[in-house]
């Protein structure tokens, strides 16, 4: 079944245009520009070539918007590049997989079913604020293996560690996310336990013991990596599911399409647009010219609708039989966190068709991100919904 997308969970194709024109685009970002590859093969192409385009650049200079004037430590493994990386692909790799774990996925569907009853009871509610963030921070509880009540704290951070209403970039807002850290990292070495802190403290890399630097570096994009996108994929979700309750209904009836139909709301709707890389030497792509030590964007969300790839890219289709989206990522960098983030998602939605019989909007508020000459909705900065119980 292939859903023409409509109304308020129309996510519309920014870089249609551009993408055929010329497969490139430009923004500046802080006086340090950047040139957007759209199409998917040379998102995938540029992504596998950590030799021409780099990740281990100035540590928060290949997010975009660009972190450098907010931070100095190095996110790990995500701003390491091979041979180094491996070693910490290898040490993170069993613990960020545990959400395939039946005790693991017993404690999830707990926080999503008391999450999902709330909402029933509720007369409405906003699903960014009062829905999706709540789940997503008592999610991560389980990720990190440490207490419910660490949740609250993160909860009150809001939808995004580094940026505020008034500011893509907020340093006070991503200092609050810092001295945290620093704290539980503090605490963990004077009373080690069995959370990621500990673990990782305990733990060596490449032959060496890991530093304060490199564990604080690992925690930063745990706790930033997956949040607003998470809350976007959510939000989207329901979004979606508002205006095809068919669809829902279609995933209760027939459970075993559960995967597909995650897999290509998250290519639907690319929680993340892009990430960016660091050229190391001269170079081109789509016979542009790229000078060494500038930036390029890897355009997940562009590359997810490649009409050369993806038959009627802008429809969702949980019929979908080959669905090669990227808004993981890819190659070595593929998102560490996407094993928790799909399980959530599965879970989310299984429950939501087993319980929900409508979700009606009654306010939306579009989050619209402005790249150069696009500009893109990505998400909801508040989605009032009234959600009905079967």
């Amino acid at each position: 079944m292939t859903a023409k997308v409509t109304g308020v969970s129309d996510f519309p194709d920014a870089f249609k245009k551009q993408r055929n024109a010329s497969g490139i685009g430009q923004m500046d970002d802080q006086n340090d520009p950047v040139n957007m590859l759209l199409g998917l093969k040379d998102v995938r192409k540029a992504a596998h070539n950590c030799t021409v385009f780099q990740s281990g650049a100035k540590p928060g200079r290949i997010v975009i918007p660009s972190e450098v004037a907010i931070r100095e430590t190095r996110q790990i493994p995500f701003e390491v590049d091979p041979p180094e990386h491996g070693g910490f692909r290898e040490l993170l790799n069993p613990w960020f997989k545990r959400p395939l774990d039946d005790a693991y996925q017993a404690s999830l569907q707990q926080i999503i079913d008391d999450t999902i009853d709330y909402a029933l009871r509720a007369q409405s509610l906003d699903i960014v604020s009062e829905f999706a963030l709540p789940l997503q921070s008592k999610a991560l509880t389980l990720l990190l293996n440490t207490t419910m009540d660490k949740a609250q704290t993160w909860i009150d951070w809001g939808t995004h560690v580094f940026r505020s209403e008034n500011s893509d970039l907020d340093g006070d807002k991503a200092n609050i996310l810092y001295d945290y850290i620093d704290h539980e990292i503090d605490k963990a070495i004077a009373n080690p336990s069995d959370d990621l802190y500990s673990v990782l403290l305990a733990a060596q890399v490449n032959g060496q013991k890991m530093t304060k630097e490199q564990v604080k570096g690992v925690m930063i994009l745990t706790f930033a990596g997956g949040r607003d996108t998470v809350i976007n994929a959510i939000t989207n979700s329901i979004a979606y599911f508002s205006e095809n309750i068919s669809d829902l209904q279609r995933i209760h009836d027939e459970p075993e399409i559960i995967n597909r139909a995650v897999e290509e709301l998250i290519r639907y709707f690319s929680p993340l647009t892009q990430m960016g890389r660091v050229a190391t030497e001269d170079t081109q792509v789509c016979e542009h010219a790229i000078k060494a030590d500038s930036r390029i964007s890897l355009c997940w969300a562009s590359a997810n609708r490649d009409e050369s790839v993806f038959k009627n890219p802008n429809n969702v289709d949980f019929d979908r039989k080959v669905n090669p989206h990227v808004s993981f990522g890819f190659s070595h960098h593929n998102c560490l966190g996407a094993t928790h983030a799909r399980q959530l998602l599965r879970q989310l939605v299984l429950s939501l068709a087993s319980k929900v019989a409508s979700i009606d909007i009654i306010k939306a508020d579009e989050n619209i991100e402005k790249l150069g000459e696009f500009s893109r909705k990505v998400g909801f900065n508040r989605l009032q919904v009234s959600i009905k119980a079967k």
